[in-house]
């Protein structure tokens, strides 16, 4: 079991570290709203994480060949969803800026809302579940696990995933606090608005 629950954690923090553009999102959605919608979104995306554990578990190499014919389809429709999200915050962080208004302070998301966006977005990574089927398989090569293994596995999947986004989501509520100037929060939108779409579009390459 200790084994499972280290694997778990490892698995976990190398889905959730690297930061791409559901990350920036993160970082910039906490920063012009507050802390309980950032968490909230947070948790979206360490769910969508702890979900894909669980399917890998289940599932193994045969979902994963199986979803393999809908990558492409799925990679597009995230990076769609990704540039609408910074063509949003870039076109709410300009409007704002002219009428000397909060960013986002018109039409915040509710905590509901965030989480099931940020989990949307992440589920439409398959890649991630072949990340998790890999590793899966990997281990099961050495010995079988049995069922309780592979529930401390995911359940520390999501726990490391969860810790990860809520160090986004908090680092992205002191960013916010820090950039009380509204010229401070124009920019921060407006570069965090490039950066999503940036990485979104890398997500076709």
């Amino acid at each position: 079991m200790t084994a499972a629950l280290f694997a778990g954690l490892l698995a976990g923090y190398g889905i959730a570290v690297p930061v791409g553009a559901v990350g920036t999102y993160l970082v910039a959605l906490t920063a012009r709203t507050s802390l309980r919608i950032g968490a909230c979104a947070a948790l979206g995306v360490a769910t969508a994480d702890g979900l894909y554990a669980l399917i890998a578990q289940i599932g193994g190499s045969a979902l994963a060949h199986a979803i393999h014919p809908v990558l492409t389809p799925l990679r597009w429709t995230s990076a769609a969803v990704l540039l609408a999200l910074a063509i949003r915050g870039a076109v709410l962080a300009l409007r704002s800026h002219r009428t000397s208004a909060p960013v986002d302070e018109s039409s915040p998301p509710t905590p509901a809302r965030a989480y099931f966006t940020l989990w949307a977005v992440t589920m439409m990574n398959p890649l991630t579940v072949i990340y998790f089927a890999a590793l899966v398989i990997g281990a099961q090569g050495e010995s079988a696990p049995d069922h309780l293994d592979e529930a401390v596995f995911v359940a520390a999947a999501f726990v490391a995933s969860a810790s990860w986004q809520l160090f986004l989501a908090l680092s992205g509520a002191l960013l916010g606090r820090v950039l009380t100037g509204a010229r401070g929060r124009l920019a921060t939108a407006l570069g965090s608005s490039a950066l999503i779409a940036f990485l979104a579009l890398r997500l076709l390459t």
